[in-house]
């Protein structure tokens, strides 16, 4: 039985169902029309959608964002506001490629003074990294976090298509492989934001900083010798947490480990790697403790990452003879 699981075989899997491919009357029906499509700026574009969808008035926001901006932010926020999780948006926290931080006004009920937004970009504007190697072994996850029945063949015929509703099927997926790995590695005990919630195209969670400025990535401070060693021990806890929960963060580094009040918080996991399902994981657990240790040997450390890798793969890893027998088992 074919592993549906994976986006790279639904071509396949879309071609036992589509009549196109055995259906002669079927083809002769699909006419095609000759169209043309100049190609659009991403301005021209995103004026034409501002131009002709409105923004209800009653949620304002103090930070005022761009025109481009402005639609798909308070479209992602906006069912925060709505569950009473969010009074206001109060500034723009870190610009990506791929999403957006905003630091918002917790609403009183949620018991904090803010929260942070990760509002993912408009889908035909987001530049995602090349994901297959994050992708394998990950099951599909719906808009609930939930994995997609292999039953439910509309979805993964959408998916090997590529059309925009399998593309947003895709990204949805991405994003609660996000806000799942917070779930479970928050309730671990690892220094990770706690997830409040999760929308089509955004998460909430937990703010880092305060009313002036957001906790700063690590690779902006200097650290003396010895609040380094402590801090790399922290990090190194935080990946055997991970690993025992079957995880790899899969792009930790300096960059995404944020610094505030002595103390670090792990960040950007929707690339977050199985360790039992995926042959890549080794390698990719490899990667983010050499990055780690690069990083931390700057301040006077001589932390031995082929060794630390060596300890760590041997006692959490597994051998995919055996990860193969566990899936096949049902486990």
């Amino acid at each position: 039985m074919p592993d549906y699981r994976e986006f790279d075989g639904y071509e396949d899997f879309e071609a036992d169902f589509d009549p196109l491919n055995f259906d002669r009357q079927a083809r002769r029906r699909r006419r095609r029309k000759a169209q043309h499509h100049p190609k659009k700026s991403e301005a021209e574009i995103l004026n034409a959608i501002a131009e002709t969808t409105g923004i209800e008035g009653d949620f304002e926001t103090r930070y005022k964002p761009a025109r481009h901006e402005r639609l798909w932010l308070y479209d992602s926020l906006k069912p925060f506001y709505q569950a009473a999780l969010i009074d206001d948006v109060l500034s723009l926290v870190k610009g990506g490629k791929e999403a957006n931080v905003y630091r918002c006004l917790a609403h009183s009920s949620v018991g904090r003074e803010f929260l942070a937004a990760k509002v993912y970009r408009p889908r035909r504007f987001r530049n995602l990294r090349n994901d297959r190697v994050y992708r394998e072994g990950r099951q599909v996850l719906s808009a609930n976090g939930r994995p997609i029945k292999e039953r439910d063949v509309r979805t993964f015929r959408a998916l090997g298509k590529k059309s925009a509703f399998g593309q947003q099927v895709s990204h949805t997926s991405w994003l609660m492989h996000e806000f799942n790995a917070l779930k479970v590695l928050h309730a671990a005990g690892a220094d990770v934001p706690q997830p409040i919630a999760a929308g089509e195209n955004a998460i909430l969670m937990d703010y880092v900083g305060d009313a002036r400025l957001p906790a700063p990535p690590l690779h902006t401070v200097n650290l003396e010798a010895e609040e380094a060693r402590r801090l790399f021990a922290r990090v190194i806890d935080n990946i055997v947490l991970m690993l025992r929960a079957g995880m790899i963060h899969g792009d930790l580094s300096e960059y995404n480990i944020l610094y505030w009040a002595g103390a670090v918080t792990l960040i950007d996991f929707p690339q977050v790697v199985e360790v039992r399902s995926n042959h890549s994981a080794e390698t990719i657990l490899q990667r983010d403790i050499l990055r780690v240790c690069q990083y931390f040997n700057q301040f006077g450390l001589d932390a031995d990452a082929g060794a630390l890798h060596s300890r760590l793969w041997d006692e959490y890893g597994i051998d995919h003879a055996e990860s193969a027998a566990l899936q096949d088992d049902g486990l």
